[in-house]
């Protein structure tokens, strides 16, 4: 029987689902961006991924929702072609770590984040890396060897990031489908960049919102990653593609004495697809 608003007494049991925002794609045969972190309490499928418990919380507290934004694109000639990471998302002492961004042409390592940024193009004598993943939130980007002109895909919730080694490969790495009031996938990582003109294909997005990577041949530009599902941001060629918005949704099975922000409402889900609070 669902409860109606009004404060409550005793601890309270919240299910969550906290997605950071996605990294940025990387410029310049740039790597795909990693997806935001990713942390339920919810069944999923799709791969790797960790079940986590309710968190308890007070009656009559206000509790702090933050989400994350998605970083920002890498632009060719600035910063080596890498963009920025995403911006965590938090409910209160629950925190997903933002996306890491790609890394450019033999521009070094990707980065670190909820899950890691894919590798840039390399010549033979360097070998990129791509950025680790965040444990139990998410995977690494894809690294070398890395083929000259193609780049690896930015790692995901639920996969790494595949490696550029031949033509079609670099895709970022698949998200995870989260069955919350309905079933939906995030967490996807961001393609990496094509930049051989002789080769039509580049990077696909990881399932859950991550971004396609742009391509010489065409040509084409890098896909930002879906808001409101943390993927990762396409590595491009002249530019790379920002991440997405992350989200939190909070289920305690009860309606909430106040909210901040406008969350949506669907029976005692609430989702929120920008900051605010919630207290029980």
């Amino acid at each position: 029987m669902q409860i109606l608003a009004g404060v409550h007494s005793g601890a309270i049991l919240v299910n969550y689902l906290v997605v950071a925002g996605g990294g940025g794609g990387a410029a310049d045969d740039g790597g795909g961006g990693g997806a935001g972190g990713l942390r339920s309490t919810v069944d999923f499928t799709g791969g790797g991924g960790t079940l986590e418990s309710p968190l308890a919380v007070a009656a009559g507290v206000q509790l702090t929702v933050t989400v994350g934004a998605g970083g920002a694109g890498g632009i060719q000639g600035t910063n080596l072609g890498r963009g920025t990471n995403g911006i965590d998302s938090v409910f209160s002492t629950i925190t997903s770590v933002g996306g890491g961004t790609g890394a450019g042409r033999d521009s070094g390592n990707a980065t670190l984040g909820g899950s890691g940024g894919g590798a840039g193009d390399n010549h033979p004598s360097q070998t990129n890396v791509g950025g680790a993943g965040t444990a139990n939130q998410g995977f690494a980007g894809g690294g070398g060897p890395v083929r000259q002109f193609r780049a690896s895909g930015g790692g995901g919730a639920g996969a790494v990031g595949k490696n550029a080694q031949s033509p079609g490969d670099g895709d970022g790495g698949a998200g995870l489908t989260i069955n919350f009031g309905s079933s939906v996938a995030y967490a996807g990582g961001g393609g990496g960049s094509e930049g051989d003109s002789g080769n039509p294909t580049s990077g696909a997005g990881g399932l859950g919102g991550g971004g396609a990577g742009g391509r010489s041949n065409g040509p084409v530009a890098a896909v930002a990653g879906t808001a409101n599902r943390g993927g990762g941001g396409g590595g491009g060629i002249p530019l790379g593609a920002a991440g997405g918005l992350g989200i939190v949704i909070l289920d305690a099975g009860i309606v909430a004495a106040s909210t901040t922000g406008s969350p949506t409402l669907s029976g005692t889900i609430y989702t929120f697809t920008g900051s605010g609070t919630i207290t029980f």
